[in-house]
């Protein structure tokens, strides 16, 4: 049964020669997007949907989250504000917890915070695994991932487990961790930083993943300078993510490349560290993602809507560019063509704001601004 959404204020990234359409129309048949132009120039369709002059977006895309875990870590969070500075050994906490947690408690937990992430917009969520670190542990993550989530990263390769070899370590997870994850994820990722693993490390987890067909993407630079967005490119990697401190050689050598510099804004917000330099790398011409990084530790939170805003006032982006960052940005992290835009074709993933322009998610910060959302043409 084909929809027309007419009455549209602005839609956005529904035409390939400019990226809003002023009073709009939109319409889907069968999960798809079929057509979008000119409210005055839609066909006829089975049912219509007035809009009322309101914003209509794709989805939000958020590429990169880790969902599977097992309790929070307020009382971290509120030591931060006071000073302590972040550091990956937190992640261990939160492993003991997950490790502890039943497959339906898991399971619960990422329905949940899916289902909240729907009901911001976002419509395309990727969730890494990470809080496991046995091969049991990482299976049954990247495994409960995939039957609640789009797309999946194996993150074996999250942090070393307190008392083990690095080096026996990184055997486990190239071997038999890999082998057991693999057939659940599309991607491989590692935490490439100070603390976590070293380059030369990095470069033979991602060598592994590649040799069974993982698509690699990276943890990178994301406590200071070092080797990982370098890595990312010479990995073609889907996505160097959090590029918090890069160096004119990083930007430049991701500007020459198709990995998408992922910028996770929320996790500065968290922990008070500095803000990715989002103009240097549009200026260089380099893909940028907006995601949001939503974990238990350094950003829980899932708002894709907080991260366009804090975007805008904090990393100088301009709405659009933020926007789009949030939605095609994070497609092209995702190595996808189907999402992240309602051109026809693609899939009927639809946000309609409270709102007659895509602009007010950064100039009202914090407020709903969701009237509606549909994922594959359906309205949830």
């Amino acid at each position: 049964m084909s929809t027309v959404i007419t009455n549209i204020g602005e839609l956005a990234g529904a035409a390939e020669d400019r990226w809003l359409i002023e009073d709009a129309a939109l319409v889907i048949d069968d999960g798809r997007v079929a057509w979008a132009g000119p409210a005055a120039a839609a066909p006829a369709t089975d049912e219509e949907y007035d809009a009322g002059g309101r914003a209509v977006l794709p989805g939000f895309v958020d590429s990169h989250a880790h969902l599977v875990f097992a309790g929070e870590r307020a009382e971290e969070f509120a030591a931060r504000m006071s000073g302590r500075p972040y550091a990956a050994g937190g992640i261990r906490i939160t492993v003991a917890r997950t490790r502890a947690a039943s497959d339906d408690d898991l399971r619960a937990n990422v329905r949940r915070l899916v289902g909240e992430m729907a009901r911001q917009g976002t419509t395309t969520v990727e969730c890494k695994s990470g809080y496991g670190l046995t091969v049991e542990q990482e299976e049954r993550a990247v495994r409960i991932a995939a039957e609640l989530v789009d797309e999946v990263t194996f993150l074996g390769a999250h942090v070393v487990p307190e008392g083990t070899d690095p080096a026996d370590y990184v055997r486990l997870v190239t071997g038999p961790m890999l082998e057991a994850c693999a057939p659940h994820a599309r991607f491989i990722d590692v935490f490439c930083e100070r603390g976590a693993f070293d380059a030369e490390q990095t470069r033979e987890i991602l060598s592994a993943g590649r040799a069974v067909g993982l698509v690699p993407r990276l943890h990178a630079n994301q406590l200071g300078h070092g080797p990982g967005a370098g890595i990312a490119v010479e990995y073609d990697a889907a996505s160097a993510d959090h590029c918090t401190y890069l160096s004119e050689d990083d930007v430049a050598a991701l500007a020459g490349s198709r990995t998408v510099a992922t910028l996770l804004p929320g996790v500065e917000f968290s922990t008070r560290q500095p803000y990715p330099d989002a103009r240097a790398l549009i200026d260089a011409g380099a893909s940028v993602a907006l995601a949001t990084d939503c974990n238990p530790g350094s950003c829980y939170s899932s708002s894709m809507a907080f991260c366009v805003a804090l975007a805008v006032r904090e990393m100088h982006m301009t709405p659009e560019e933020a926007v789009r960052a949030a939605t095609e940005g994070g497609a092209k992290a995702l190595r996808r063509a189907d999402v992240g835009h309602l051109r026809p074709g693609a899939r009927a993933d639809v946000l309609m704001l409270d709102a007659p322009s895509h602009i007010h998610l950064a100039y009202r910060p914090g407020v709903p601004l969701v009237a509606r959302v549909w994922r594959k043409g359906q309205p949830l």
